[in-house]
């Protein structure tokens, strides 16, 4: 499921301006899960300092965009070139929402680690691990999902 800038063929033409491979942040994703999933099962100062490396990726994504990622770096330079163009392109508003949440998510573990309160660190990494997993394997952003329903609820409310 992807939230596309534009339903023109990819292999016709080059992104939009600002558009991004949707393939990127899915490739993302899956790194992300391999974090995560290390970071639920590391014992306390390995997992609270990788989840605040964590933590830190999602900040860049959602203050500078998920293109400046060091994930996006990767996947532009070693992946991209060795895979054909996209089937569409997408607009980078919701992806870099859903990196907004992550880090939310992220922020809560992390505290809540720090705090002793292991179960709650542990459900806030294993939802960002789930949603992780979704965009990975599934192509299903759920946080880019939230942000096109936000959109859509403000802007009924200000059509009416």
């Amino acid at each position: 499921m992807s939230t596309t800038a534009t339903p023109r063929p990819a292999a016709t033409a080059g992104p939009p301006h600002g558009a991004i491979d949707p393939r990127g942040p899915q490739l993302a994703a899956g790194l992300t899960a391999v974090v995560l999933v290390a970071v639920l099962l590391l014992p306390a100062p390995y997992s609270v300092a990788l989840l605040a490396v964590q933590a830190a990726l999602f900040a860049l994504g959602a203050v500078r965009g998920v293109q400046a990622t060091p994930h996006a770096w990767a996947f532009r330079t070693l992946v991209r070139p060795r895979l054909g163009p996209p089937r569409e392109w997408e607009a980078p508003e919701p992806p870099r929402f859903a990196q907004a949440v992550g880090l939310g998510f992220a922020v809560v573990g992390l505290v809540a680690l720090l705090a002793g309160a292991t179960v709650v660190g542990q459900v806030a990494v294993g939802a960002a691990l789930v949603a992780a997993l979704l965009n990975a394997v599934f192509a299903l952003c759920l946080g880019c999902e939230v942000y096109l329903l936000l959109r859509r609820a403000t802007a009924r409310r200000i059509a009416a």
